[in-house]
């Protein structure tokens, strides 16, 4: 079984520092560019300005060793496991993040809203909800 994660591209955002970062992108997330590595540059094709898709990041920053915190870091709240939470720090810190195109440019997206820090590596892209 090939367990390997293939980082396939990182996050450009204004945003430097983990602590400055909005909790999630709907909660003042900002205009970021995501940088795909050349040699998935087929995989883009069919994305295009204005369609809605989840971004599956690796959260670089995060502490692997947490099994509970206090939901959105709010600690008059009591305890939760992290797998009831959206917390960054897990045992495997995967980051969903649901934005839209606002333009492409070759392996440049232009996406928004973004709440992840500069530099995140970018594990994988999906459509997301088609619309009817």
């Amino acid at each position: 079984m090939d367990t390997t994660l293939e980082i396939i591209g990182y996050l450009r955002s204004d945003i430097k520092e983990r602590e400055k970062a909005p909790k999630q992108g709907s909660e003042g997330g900002i205009e970021a560019t995501v940088e795909i590595n050349e040699k998935y540059s087929e995989a883009l094709e069919g994305l295009e300005a204005g369609a809605e898709i989840l971004l599956f990041t690796w959260l670089h920053k995060a502490d692997r060793s947490y099994q509970k915190v206090h939901p959105r870091g709010d600690e008059s709240r009591p305890k939760r496991g992290v797998f009831s939470t959206r917390s960054p720090d897990r045992p495997n810190p995967i980051g969903l993040h649901p934005v839209t195109i606002t333009a492409i440019n070759g392996c440049k997206i232009k996406v928004r809203p973004m709440e992840a820090i500069d530099g995140t590596p970018l594990v994988d892209i999906k459509i997301g909800q088609r619309k009817k």
